[in-house]
Formats: structure tokens, C-alpha cells, sequence
């Protein structure tokens, strides 16, 4: 194994080599000097001696020759060893031996420091492989959404740093300095916490969910400062949830608020009331509940509420908290509809009428509506006199349900080819996508394919650039779920707005388990982050560490933090 030395103790090695190379040829010298003279007297004995007593002197003469011929060496080698020991390493196994005639310095691996030094200061603008640390630290401490880490500080690490500072009582300029670096790097540093006092845009947030779970009674309380009112709120908050009740928003708080678990404060399943009876009119007249609006909180009153809030912009919980009652009431709310991306038993009862009348395939009759059942509403829709519009409402529906349907106009006897995108009954997959998109790739990548998928990526890069911002859904600025949200919206696809979370286990679509199975156009989930994969080995998606809506390479990092992938069409 190779060692990295500095250059102090290379140049400790260099005086090393050299006095061995000089000691080592010294030991020659000597060596061949005391091989002479021994030759030399070796040979005088011989012709002065008779010939059986010359022999047993040149013998013995010869002996003490090669006796002193070795004291010599030991003697040299002796003083070789003692003069070069001082400069030896610690370790001298790490040094190879050297030779007269071999290199200066064999097998050394000199290495000279080419890595740029951490700057004093980050500031916005910065560049450097430090900020890459930092921002994994901060997204690790939950001050910043889990994303690739960049070596670029922009407003959004900024941000979080601030949030840090605001926490730690440090000065919130958002500036890392030696004190603010030292303190999120050390490993007893404080996870994410709001309390009291406290105010931005991550309170807004808290704030936000607060009102909708029915802990905050007035859109008003939703201010951005964490007051008397929010700190209330949070402690019945942990009082129903079962936590400690300390009034501050730590990691297990803030989870909880965004899971399928947390119970909220307001009318639920099981209670009856007139609010219930208001709320089910209401359903009923949009065209979501088909029971009598009886006043009880019954399982279809539940997924008729869900429905409601998947088309218009709620978290998707099946709660009627405020939020919900406020868009309910609101005469922009938008009334039921089944559409592209839908999966339900009433997608599935909708494939089986277009097929009784000869719209559709009836293998294409799986609950799921892609294109191939887009495509064959329309058609039914203007085959008899309907805005054709591709989703199912309330008049489709019933000219679908009744005997007076005209049916297709006779198809040509050529064959011809037809396009397929919703999926068939074996399971397999979709035509319009471009094949695996697994691995690295470059982000110059285009989609060139047709249809819904480059619908998608054509909204998706339209918004490439536009700045990112925690919980922001478009259309200046995004944070990666609002981002999937809004681009899924804009390219006909009714979708309600889920967290990252929310992504993972989300059911909408087939879902994808092997991140070499990706295809242009599906939904990517990791842990804390969601894209669109946009085909070539890379991904779109509202980015944190990169402070805006980037392209860029599908690579190791999202493999590696893959949790499913979902397509959609």
C-alpha cells in the first residue's frame, strides 16, 4: 500500500537515498580494494613456497585475506547502517531498497497536494467542494430537503443556513464563517427545531398544515411568525398524537404532521353533524357523492372527500379541516371528473361501457385511464354531440350509462396501426415510452417521442431555471413535489399535490420497484426528493442543493437513494 508523505518528509527520503546510494558505493569500493591485496599476496606466496607447504600458506594466507576482506565489509556496512538511521522514517519498510545503477526514487509515490483549500468564507456565489459537505450536514440535520449535494452555496443553502443560525443564536446573515461551519459539521449538532419566536418561510409551512389539519382555526394565524396562537396549536397538536407536549416542532413533530397516522382536529369518520350534511350537498352537487346526504360521516362521505381534494389542490387525507371546507365552499372549486392518470373502480366501469359500445378494447378495461381511454372518450364525445374534452363528467357519463348512444362509424378495412398506452392486462408496458433510462448519461438529452410523456417533459423543460423554494407549487417557483405537481397539471393529468413522502406510497399509476426499469416520463421517488425522468439517463426536477429546475444526469446518488418509481402513462 501506498502512503501520500509530505513534502517535508520527502525531502527527509531524498538526503536518505542519497547517503545510501553514497554508502552503498563506498561498500564497493572497499570491498574490491581488499579483494585486490588479497590476490596479491595470495599470488607471492605461491611462487616463494614449495609446492605442498606454498599450497597450505596460500591456504591460510588466503583465509586471512577474506577474513579481513569481511571485517571490512562489516565495518562498512556498520557505518552505512549507523549514519542513515537517524534520517530513517519511523517505518523504514515503507522505503524500497536502492541501487547504484536503479532510479533516484523507486516506487515512491510522491504526491503533491492539488486539492483547493476550504475558503474562510461561504458566501451566496460560492463554489467549492466544502459546500457539498456542507449541504449534506444540513440536509442530514433537516434544515434543508434531501437532494444531490452541489458544490455551489446559492440562496437556498443560504437559506437553511440562516434557519441553523436563527436555531443556534448565531448572527442570521447567512454567511458560514469558522463558528457556523465548526457548529452544523460537529457531530452533537442540533436537528431542525422550531419554537416560539421564531419566523420564515419554514413557519409559513408549519403553519399552512396547521390550518388544514384544523390546529390553526383562521387562514389569518398562517403569518410566518411562531406566536402564542401556533404555539397552542402545536401543543394540542402533540397532545392529540401522543407526543410530548413542549410546544417545539422538532423532526418526529414535523413527520408526523405529513403522515397517513396523524390524527387531526376536526370532523372525521364515524361523527354526525350539520357540518357533515352541508359538506355532502355540497359533494353531491359537484357531482362526487351519488348517496342522499344524510349527515353521517360514512366511508363514502370518506372517498368522496379524497376525490374532492385530489382535483383541487389539498392534501389527499380524507379529513374535512378547513382547508377543505374553504375550497369546498369556493365557487372556483372544480367539479368531479374522471381524467388521464386516474385509476379507480369508476375508470374501470367507464372502459366497460366505451367497450359495450365499440370505443374501446375491452383487454384495455383495467381501471387505469391512459391515452388509448382518452382517446376513445373523445371519440365517443363527438360521435354524439359532447364537448370533447377527453374526461369523463357528469353529461358523458350519462349518455355512457344510457340506450341511446350512437356507436363508432364503420373503420376502414385497411389495416391500420394504432397507438396503445394504457396498460394491458398482462402488465406489460406502455408503447409511447423510450425504452430504459437507468445509469448515468449526460443532461443535453432531448425526448423526441410524441404524446403524453413528451407533453410532460415539454412542460417540465419549460420550466428549467425557475428558482426553488421550499413548499412553493408554481409557477415562479417550485420545491421538487410542487414542481411534479404542477408539471403533471399543466399536461392534463388530475393531480393532487403530495409530499415527497406522499410520492412513496402514492398508488397512482403502475409502480416501478427496479431503477433499471425507468422510462422517460415516469415519476422518480428517493428518499426525501422526487423528479420526472426525462429519458438518456437523466432527470428534471426542482432542486435544492442547485437552488432552481435543473436537467441533469440520473446517476449513482439516485440509485442509490431509489425507493419506486411510478408511471403515469
Amino acid at each position: 500500500m501506498r502512503r501520500r508523505i509530505s513534502k517535508k518528509q520527502a525531502l527527509a527520503l531524498f538526503v536518505t537515498a542519497a547517503m545510501l546510494t553514497a554508502c552503498s558505493q563506498g561498500k564497493t569500493a572497499q570491498s574490491d580494494a581488499a579483494k585486490e591485496s588479497a590476490a596479491s599476496t595470495e599470488l607471492g606466496s605461491t611462487e616463494s613456497a614449495a609446492s605442498a607447504e606454498g599450497t597450505a600458506e596460500s591456504s591460510s594466507e588466503s583465509g586471512v585475506a577474506e577474513s579481513t576482506e569481511s571485517g571490512a565489509n562489516q565495518s562498512a556496512e556498520e557505518s552505512t547502517e549507523s549514519s542513515a538511521e537517524a534520517a530513517l522514517p519511523a517505518n523504514p519498510g515503507d522505503i524500497v531498497a536502492v541501487s547504484p545503477s536503479g532510479a533516484q526514487f523507486p516506487d515512491m509515490d510522491l504526491v503533491v497536494p492539488t486539492t483547493e483549500p476550504a475558503p474562510e468564507i461561504i458566501r451566496i456565489g460560492t463554489r467549492n467542494w466544502i459546500v457539498k459537505d456542507l449541504q449534506a450536514r444540513l440536509m442530514e440535520l433537516g434544515f434543508m430537503d434531501n437532494d444531490e449535494p452541489t458544490d455551489y452555496y446559492g440562496e437556498v443553502t443560504a437559506a437553511a443556513v440562516k434557519v441553523y443560525q436563527r436555531q443556534n443564536k448565531l448572527p442570521q446573515d447567512g454567511i458560514v464563517g469558522e463558528s457556523t461551519l465548526k457548529a452544523i459539521m460537529d457531530e452533537n449538532a442540533h436537528y431542525y427545531t422550531a419554537q416560539e419566536g421564531d419566523s420564515g418561510t419554514d413557519i409559513v409551512t408549519l403553519q399552512q398544515r396547521l390550518y388544514q389539519l384544523g390546529y390553526l382555526a383562521q387562514t389569518a394565524d398562517v403569518n410566518g411568525t411562531f406566536d402564542g396562537k401556533t404555539l397552542a396549536a402545536v401543543q394540542k397538536f402533540q397532545q392529540m398524537n401522543g407526543l410530548g407536549q413542549d410546544g417545539k416542532v422538532g423532526l418526529k413533530t414535523m413527520n408526523l404532521i405529513y403522515s397517513d397516522e396523524v390524527k387531526p382536529n376536526m370532523v372525521v369518520y364515524g361523527e354526525k353533524s350539520d357540518i357533515v350534511m352541508a359538506a355532502q350537498q355540497r359533494l353531491k352537487e359537484l357531482g362526487y357523492l351519488t348517496g342522499e346526504a344524510d349527515g353521517n360521516f360514512g366511508l363514502g362521505t370518506v372517498m368522496a372527500i379524497k376525490e374532492f381534494q385530489s382535483r383541487n389542490n389539498q392534501v389527499v387525507d380524507g379529513y374535512l379541516g378547513p382547508g377543505t371546507r374553504d375550497a369546498l365552499n369556493s365557487p372556483n372549486a372544480q367539479a368531479f371528473g374522471l381524467t388521464l392518470g386516474d385509476e379507480s373502480e369508476s375508470v374501470e366501469r367507464v372502459q366497460e361501457l366505451l367497450s359495450k359500445w365499440g370505443y374501446l378494447d375491452k383487454q384495455l378495461a383495467t381501471g387505469y385511464y391512459g391515452d388509448a381511454t382518452k382517446n376513445a372518450v373523445k371519440a365517443f364525445q363527438e360521435r354524439n354531440g359532447l364537448s370533447t374534452d377527453g374526461m369523463v363528467g357528469a353529461a358523458t357519463m350519462a349518455k355512457l350509462a344510457s340506450n341511446d348512444v350512437v356507436r363508432p362509424a364503420p373503420k376502414p378495412k385497411a389495416k391500420t396501426k394504432t397507438q396503445n398506452n394504457d396498460r394491458p392486462k398482462n402488465g406489460g408496458s406502455k408503447s409511447n415510452n423510450s425504452g430504459s433510462q437507468g445509469g448515468g448519461g449526460g443532461s443535453s438529452y432531448t425526448y423526441s417521442g410524441s404524446g403524453s410523456v413528451g407533453t410532460l417533459l415539454s412542460v417540465a423543460s419549460s420550466k428549467l431555471g425557475t428558482p426553488y423554494v421550499w413548499g412553493a407549487k408554481g409557477d415562479s417557483a417550485f420545491d421538487c413535489s410542487g414542481f411534479v405537481y404542477w408539471c403533471l397539471n399543466h399536461s392534463g393529468v388530475s393531480q393532487s399535490y403530495m409530499t415527497s413522502g406522499g410520492w412513496a406510497s402514492s398508488g397512482r399509476g403502475q409502480r416501478i420497484n427496479n431503477f433499471s426499469d425507468l422510462q422517460a416520463g415516469d415519476i422518480i421517488v428517493v428518499s426525501g426528493h422526487v423528479g420526472i425522468v426525462a429519458g438518456g439517463g437523466s432527470v428534471i426536477d426542482a432542486s435544492s442543493s442547485n437552488g432552481r429546475v435543473v436537467h441533469r444526469s440520473l446517476n449513482g446518488w439516485w440509485q442509490r437513494n431509489f425507493i419506486c418509481g411510478w408511471r403515469i402513462f
